[in-house]
């Protein structure tokens, strides 16, 4: 990067979501770019969907996944897909030959020792801050949960707000938000596992994004807001913030930049003006691992600054 700020701490993320069960050991993948060395990165973040359906084993995988990339911190959260991890939707939605305790031997591999020597990270929803061995802080907001459709697992539905207080939401909305999304300012990275609406979210001819996490956003304008969900959206843009605080027209349309890996984005987000925006889906519209990575360098304020 040029052109350092003073207080600033470059940092390397490597973007990925929509995994699905991604086999390191199919030699049908050997070609794809997981399956070859991989750059050091800083951090590595997930936005969901390491499975198709959940079960411990596939968890497994999806860490065995992770621990190939040279990283000290990588933070993953759960999809829609990760059906036994979202302990209301498990208790409620057991098929035969399902237990209830698979959900506490997902979460004992997502949060166990196999994750742990892996560097594997998993979060709930909500803000987490980290100070990261270079010596930069980073606050990440996280959410797994997507609007509801066809009964899948972390949904909510179409009129409620998971991601903003009572005094900022839409009209003919209810906030459920437990943990919003913060103020801009008190937040630098946004991972959700799906889109806000109208930015890389467009699916069958129409955009499938959520408009309270697109209003969130528009509210929080984090350095990087990454995602996944909809596998016919991924792309990168850097959408520009109007002065009222809206979103650009044209932040959905047009000027997406290409994925240059192992190479990383050189366009910079800048703190309340610009926000990288990535749907880092690894699979595409036919559900087939084709996507490559995002590799990204933001710029971080140092801990204690």
């Amino acid at each position: 990067m040029s052109g350092l700020a003073t207080g600033f701490v470059p940092t390397r993320f490597l973007l990925l979501s929509d995994t699905h069960n991604f086999d390191v050991q199919d030699p049908a993948l050997k070609d794809h770019p997981l399956n070859h060395p991989l750059p050091t990165t800083d951090v590595v973040l997930h936005c969901g969907d390491l499975t198709h359906c959940g079960g411990a084993s596939s968890y497994k995988k999806a860490i065995k996944l992770l621990a190939s990339i040279d990283a000290k911190l990588k933070l993953v959260i759960a999809g829609n897909h990760d059906l036994d991890l979202d302990k209301a939707f498990w208790d409620t939605h057991l098929d035969e030959g399902d237990q209830l305790d698979d959900h506490d031997e997902a979460m004992a591999v997502m949060k166990g020792d196999l994750a742990q020597h892996a560097g594997v990270v998993y979060l709930d929803e909500g803000t987490h801050s980290f100070t990261l061995e270079n010596g930069a802080r980073l606050r990440i907001y996280v959410s797994p949960y997507t609007p509801a459709f066809n009964d899948w697992a972390f949904a909510y539905e179409h009129h409620e707000d998971r991601f903003n207080k009572p005094q900022d939401i839409l009209a003919d909305s209810i906030s459920i938000a437990a943990s919003p999304i913060p103020d801009y300012g008190h937040v630098d990275v946004v991972m959700t596992h799906g889109p806000p609406k109208g930015i890389l979210d467009h699916c069958r001819g129409r955009t499938a994004g959520c408009p309270h996490l697109l209003h969130a956003i528009t509210r929080a304008k984090p350095l990087l807001h990454c995602y996944g969900h909809i596998h016919e959206g991924a792309g990168a843009v850097l959408v520009n913030w109007n002065s009222p605080g809206q979103v650009s027209p044209n932040a959905g349309r047009g000027s997406h930049l290409p994925n240059m890996f192992p190479e990383p984005i050189s366009q910079q987000s800048v703190h309340g003006t610009k926000s990288l925006m990535v749907n880092a889906a690894i699979n595409d519209g036919a559900n087939s691992p084709t996507n490559a990575p995002w590799l990204v360098d933001l710029l971080l304020p140092k801990a204690g600054s």
